[in-house]
């Protein structure tokens, strides 16, 4: 846990590597020392087909799923740190941060809930 996912224009592709994003959102978890490293699943999707309101505004959307129980103290600690370490890529100060909309958002997983299997390879 958490579970990272990354939802961003695909515009976005020409001036930054979704894998930047992908390793700036990681950076942005393991920062909090909430969780361990190898627990941080993070992943990124590129929407070409977007809008804003009226606008066609570039975005990063990051949806973070965690199992319930911080405080919200904790969830929004771990917002802001991600979305300070997206503010301070360089690839994004070239455009302007008013020329694109980063959002954070913190979901709670109930524990009762949620199930996990590993597959290993034989």
């Amino acid at each position: 846990m958490p579970h990272c996912i990354i939802e961003y224009s695909k515009e976005l592709e020409k001036i930054v590597d979704p894998s930047v994003l992908v390793e700036s959102v990681y950076q942005g978890a393991l920062k909090t020392n909430f969780f361990e490293e190898t627990d941080i699943k993070t992943r990124a999707i590129a929407f070409e087909h977007h809008q804003i309101g009226s606008l066609k505004m570039n975005f990063i959307h990051v949806t973070l799923k965690i199992l319930a129980g911080r405080s919200t103290e904790k969830r929004v600690d771990l917002s802001n740190s991600i979305l300070t370490e997206l503010r301070v890529l360089p690839e994004l100060k070239g455009i302007g941060l008013s020329d694109i909309s980063l959002t954070i958002e913190v979901c709670e997983i109930e524990k009762i809930t949620y199930a996990k299997s590993v597959i290993e390879a034989q």
